[in-house]
């Protein structure tokens, strides 16, 4: 069944045979409905040309995430040699610090 002339309905069966084929049929801008039992689930399409391209800042931007709330990376964890009759609840407070 085809929602038009570039849409097309794939039951998850032939999904699950043919993968690959599905997925080329996508990328060269064919849209194709994922059935299961009938009903339509899912949807696989080409990817927009400005899809690949997207940051994190121009998620922050559109709103779709917030940023993180310290900048930077931490720093390397020290080693340490810990017996084996320690919690780790009291180990973390002692990394932790006040």
């Amino acid at each position: 069944m085809c929602y038009s002339a570039a849409v097309h309905e794939v039951g998850i069966r032939e999904l699950r045979n043919r993968v690959a084929a599905v997925v080329r049929r996508a990328g060269h801008g064919e849209r194709i409905i994922v059935t299961v039992d009938g009903h339509p689930v899912a949807q696989l399409g080409p990817l927009s040309p400005d899809a690949t391209g997207v940051t994190i800042d121009d998620l922050v931007a559109a709103g779709l995430v917030e940023p993180p709330a310290r900048r930077g990376r931490p720093g390397p964890v020290p080693h340490l040699r810990v017996p084996v009759d320690v919690r780790p609840d009291s180990l973390l407070a002692e990394l932790r610090g006040p």
